[in-house]
């Protein structure tokens, strides 16, 4: 079933062409947009995730071993960097609405992925942009100077400008290219499955390159796949519907809040409410006036109906001779009203991320610091610390594929419908939580073995417990973030008004964003008042900061199923309900 409501059969849930579509007649094969562009927009996924992830992965690492930076304190810069790299695309998001579109924002961010690899290349190359390496036994290692700290956070920005244009835009942008909402929800999970993918190989890959071989050499190939990712943009081109800004959305809901609170004191308990809205369907606005354009249209919701008058025509608010608006600033049409509510009841349900994330950003810093501690050995090949993330990826990406193809048709066949975004984001909560927990669990058996030997009071004493006991809680993590991720774009991207489609999907990166600062205070927090963080992890009390982030997120869950019981989707149970009528 098509999203308009026709009795068409729903296109098959695989990845690639729709090749019925090639086949129909006429002009239809000349139409933009379709599963024609999948490949084009998928190698600039890879492009992109294979740079970010090749940048940032190993970048405590590089921090302690190539600049000179204590462990603990390169985890507060790693936390803040990937907090920049997850707001960013808020910015790129309002950018493309209000001004340039879509495309033209995700090409330029490419080429900023361009550049930041290749200053992050240079940074490994030239010694002059890097600290003396560390002697032991030869006294204080040398700290970096301002100049190159300078010339590495000059990398980190260039990429946080790449990720602030395309990481989520590359998501909007293949939205735009199809018409049904079943295409677009496959294209969701599909977007996080190369996105995680590429990062795959950014955290393997890569970070191998950089612990064994060169970190040029790492560097300067992750920004050859972020120049083949432009290169395949650009190619696919003349395939993509390309619509062009809307005009900044925020200026139409910042116009109900003042119109509101202007119109504070009117009366709203008559009878003889005359509501605002102007067509521009069948007439122009020139044809309309004031008793048409309150005659025909229904008025506002009643769920905030404080918010109700500014959409109330009250004198001198239009122009009684065509309707049109005096006063922008006093008086909004019914439709921006019922926006602006719409935003005000999804961001409760956006709040109650904001401590997973939190939780997220601290859990996935301090597993590369007890990776470091503990005996990385896998046969004869040592796994990089930096390369345990690869474990949240590859979880995400096996779960995702699973979800798609076994785990949703089944649940369909069984139940008779789909789970709602709702649902999968509560249930990667609670997989979350498990994984905390799980963490918890594995650095007080690390700890048990480090007092075991006595060697509390050596910080470069590795202990002989295997750094695999890392992969369950990773495993939880990937698995839960599988739900939660897709389940979120999905909500924002159905439930936002249309004229907030691309920072819809970057709602997401707030979310992400707010957990990495946070996270960093948290930490800021924990060292100032407890004895828990020092910077020798065999030293530390590291469990019970998991202990803490599992009773935050626990809590945290609760508040999350309340703010789900109140909400009331718009858009969301029309498509449900025409994906499992067509299965």
């Amino acid at each position: 079933m098509e999203a308009n409501g026709s009795q068409e059969p729903l296109p098959r849930r695989n990845l690639g062409v729709d090749h019925e579509s090639l086949q129909q007649p006429g002009d239809a094969r000349n139409k933009k947009g379709g599963w024609i562009t999948f490949p084009f927009i998928a190698v600039a996924m890879l492009g992109l995730g294979v740079a970010r992830g090749g940048a940032t992965s190993n970048f405590v690492v590089y921090l302690v071993k190539k600049y000179n930076v204590p462990r603990v304190d390169a985890a507060q810069i790693s936390s803040i960097a990937l907090g920049c790299l997850s707001l960013a695309p808020v910015v790129g998001a309002i950018v493309a609405d209000a001004f340039f579109g879509c495309y033209p924002v995700v090409a330029t961010a490419m080429i900023f992925s361009v550049l930041a690899l290749i200053m992050f290349t240079l940074t490994a190359s030239l010694h002059g942009l890097r600290p003396a390496a560390c002697q032991p036994g030869a006294g204080p290692c040398e700290l970096a100077s301002t100049r190159q700290m300078a010339a590495l956070y000059a990398a980190v920005f260039m990429l946080c400008v790449s990720a602030g244009g395309a990481r989520f835009n590359q998501a909007t942008l293949g939205a735009t290219q199809f018409d049904a909402a079943a295409d677009r929800d496959v294209l969701f999970n599909w977007y996080f499955v190369f996105f995680y993918a590429s990062s795959v190989i950014g955290s393997t890959a890569i970070v191998y390159l950089q612990d064994n071989v060169s970190w040029a050499l790492g560097y300067a190939i992750s920004g050859a796949a972020s120049l083949a990712g432009l290169a395949a943009l650009l190619i696919g081109t003349p395939y993509y519907r390309r619509p062009g800004a809307q005009g900044s959305p925020f200026t139409g809901l910042a116009r109900v809040a003042v119109a509101a609170a202007r119109k504070w004191e009117v009366n709203m308990a008559t009878s003889e409410l005359r509501f605002y809205h102007r067509r521009s369907n069948s007439a122009s606005d020139k044809d309309v006036n004031v008793s048409d354009a309150t005659s025909l249209l229904a008025a506002p919701s009643d769920s905030f109906r404080f918010l109700n008058r500014a959409a109330l025509i009250t004198d001198g608010d239009v122009t009684p001779a065509d309707g049109s608006m005096v006063r922008p600033w006093r008086i909004c049409t019914v439709q921006e009203v019922e926006d602006f509510k719409t935003v005000v009841r999804i961001m409760a349900l956006w709040s109650a991320s904001i401590i997973l994330s939190v939780a997220f950003g601290t859990q996935i810093n301090f597993t590369v610091l007890q990776a470091l501690a503990m005996d990385r050995a896998l046969g004869r090949f040592t796994v990089p610390a930096g390369s345990m993330s690869v474990v949240i990826l590859m979880s995400v990406v096996v779960s995702l594929i699973l979800l798609d193809r076994a785990l949703l048709p089944l649940w369909r066949r069984l139940t008779g419908h789909t789970p709602t975004p709702l649902q999968r984001i509560g249930a990667g909560q609670v997989l979350a939580i498990l994984s905390l927990a799980a963490s918890a669990a594995v650095e007080r058996h690390r700890m048990a073995t480090v007092r075991a030997h006595g060697e509390q009071g050596h910080p470069a004493w590795v202990s002989p417990l295997s750094a695999m006991w890392l992969v369950l809680p990773l495993a939880l993590a990937g698995a839960g973030e599988a739900l939660y991720f897709p389940g979120g774009v999905t909500l924002y991207y159905e439930e936002f008004p249309p004229s907030l489609k691309n920072t819809s999907t970057g709602m997401v990166a707030v979310i992400i964003a707010l957990g990495f600062y946070l996270s960093t205070a948290l930490v800021s927090v924990v060292r100032r008042t407890t004895a828990w963080l020092p910077n020798n992890m065999n030293a530390s009390r590291l469990e019970n900061l998991y202990w803490l982030l599992t009773v935050m997120t626990a809590v945290n869950f609760g508040y999350y199923l309340l703010c789900a019981k109140l909400y009331k989707y718009q858009n969301v149970g029309k498509k449900l309900h025409q994906v499992c009528t067509a299965y």
